[in-house]
C-alpha cells in the first residue's frame, strides 16, 4: 500500500491555494464538481470518451482528462496531469469497480480524500461482517456455500456491481437453478460462482442511511436516506400472477436509479447511534477510521429492528437525491448541503487549518 509519506510528499509539493477536487466521470462525480464548485474549489474529471457529452453539457469540470478505459488512469502520464493540477481525487464505486482496490492502493499516486484502506475492507465481505460485527450491529446470517441454504436467501456479488446478478434462492436446488440462468442471460460467468455472498433475505423496508464523518470536526453527521429503484425487481408487480407463473421469471435488482426517503422520526436516534458504532469500530481496524462519507445497506423489520447488510465506506450514487434538497443535512447546516459538498467543505476547512495530511491517503 502507498503510505501516508509519500502521499504527504506529493501534498506538499501541490499549489494549494489552487487545489483542485477531481474523480471518474461516472457514479456521483456530478454531485462532487457541483459541491466543489459551491465551495469556490476548482475540478477536474477523468473521463471516458464515449461520456464526454455529459460532463460537457453540465459544465462542472474545469478541466476534461479524457481516456479510452478508466484503468488508463493508472497511466503514469494521467497521474502526472493530476499532480500537475493540485488534484485530490475523492473515490465513488467505480473506483473500486473498474480499478480494483489492490490498484487503488498501490497504484495510484495521488492524493486521494479518505481511507484507502478502509476501501479494501469494504471489498471483503468477510472483512465487511467483521467490521460490522465489531460495531455490535445486528446482521443476517450468512451462508459458506449453497449446501447450507435452509430459508429464502439472496446471492450478491462482492464489490461495486449495482446489484447486477443478485437473485433470491429458497434451497440449494433453486441456488444452482437459477445461477444458470443467470449465466444464460449474461448476468453471471461461471468464476462468479465461486464468490457469491449468500445472506438470509429479511423481510422489510430497504433503507439506506448516507453520513459524513468529520475528521476536523469530530463529528458523526447523518445526511440523509434513500431507497433502490431496481430493475425488474421493481417492475415486475406490474405483471399479473398468472402471466408471472407463465413466463417462470427470475427478477434482478440492478439499479436504475435512486428515490429520496424521510424517516419516521423515531428511527433516527437508532440510526445515529449505528453510524457512531461504525465509526468508533473503523478507528480500531484501520486508523484514523473512516474519513468522509459512507452509507449502509439496511433493512427496517415491520417490528421497526433494523439490519445492516453492507457498508460503503465512500460517496454512494444514492447520495446524488441529496444534492440541494436533502432534509437532514438542511437540518443541521440550514442550507443547500449535501454529500458532494459536505466533502468540498471538508477539504477546504482542512486546508484552512493545515491539516489536510489528515484526510488523505
Amino acid at each position: 500500500m502507498i503510505s501516508k509519506g509519500e502521499i504527504g510528499g506529493i501534498l506538499s509539493e501541490y499549489d494549494l491555494s489552487n487545489l483542485a477536487i477531481g474523480t471518474l466521470g461516472s457514479h456521483s462525480a456530478l454531485n462532487i464538481f457541483k459541491g466543489a464548485r459551491e465551495e469556490g474549489i476548482k475540478t477536474v474529471c477523468v473521463c471516458r470518451e464515449t461520456d464526454a457529452i455529459l460532463y460537457e453539457r453540465f459544465s462542472l469540470a474545469d478541466d476534461l482528462i479524457l481516456v479510452k478505459d478508466f484503468v488508463e488512469v493508472l497511466n503514469e502520464d494521467v497521474q502526472e496531469k493530476l499532480r500537475h493540477l493540485n488534484a485530490i481525487l475523492v473515490p465513488h464505486g467505480s473506483f473500486t469497480a473498474y480499478l480494483g482496490t489492490e490498484q487503488m492502493t498501490d497504484n495510484l499516486h495521488v492524493p486521494m480524500f479518505g481511507n484507502r484502506e478502509l476501501l479494501c475492507w469494504e471489498a471483503s465481505r468477510e472483512k465487511q461482517k467483521q467490521w460490522l460485527s465489531k460495531a455490535t450491529l445486528r446482521l443476517p446470517k450468512t451462508f459458506e456455500r449453497p449446501e447450507e441454504i435452509n430459508g429464502l436467501t439472496i446471492a450478491k456479488l462482492p464489490g461495486a456491481q449495482g446489484g447486477k446478478g443478485y437473485f433470491l434462492s429458497n434451497s440449494p436446488e433453486s441456488f444452482y437453478e437459477k445461477a444458470e440462468k443467470m449465466i444464460r442471460r449474461g448476468l453471471l460467468s461461471r468464476r462468479d460462482l465461486s464468490r457469491i455472498h449468500l445472506q438470509e433475505y429479511i423481510l422489510g423496508v430497504n433503507v439506506y442511511p448516507h453520513y459524513f464523518s468529520s475528521i476536523i470536526s469530530d463529528d458523526v453527521e447523518f445526511l440523509g436516506v434513500d431507497k433502490r429503484y431496481e430493475s425488474t425487481i421493481d417492475a415486475i408487480g406490474r405483471i399479473p400472477a398468472g402471466e408471472q407463473l407463465e413466463m417462470a421469471i427470475s427478477p434482478t435488482y440492478t439499479i436504475v436509479g435512486n428515490i429520496p426517503i424521510t424517516l419516521r422520526e423515531s428511527l433516527l436516534p437508532e440510526f445515529i447511534r449505528i453510524g457512531d458504532n461504525l465509526v468508533k469500530a473503523s478507528k480500531e481496524i484501520a486508523s484514523p477510521g473512516i474519513v468522509g462519507p459512507f452509507c449502509l445497506e439496511t433493512i427496517v423489520t415491520e417490528k421497526l429492528e433494523i439490519y445492516v447488510f453492507e457498508i460503503s465506506a465512500r460517496i454512494v450514487a444514492g447520495t446524488n437525491v441529496g444534492i440541494g434538497t436533502s432534509p437532514y443535512a438542511y437540518l443541521k447546516y440550514g442550507e443547500s448541503m449535501y454529500a458532494g459538498r459536505r466533502i468540498a467543505l471538508e477539504i477546504r476547512r482542512a486546508r484552512k487549518s493545515k491539516r489536510l495530511q489528515d484526510i488523505v491517503t
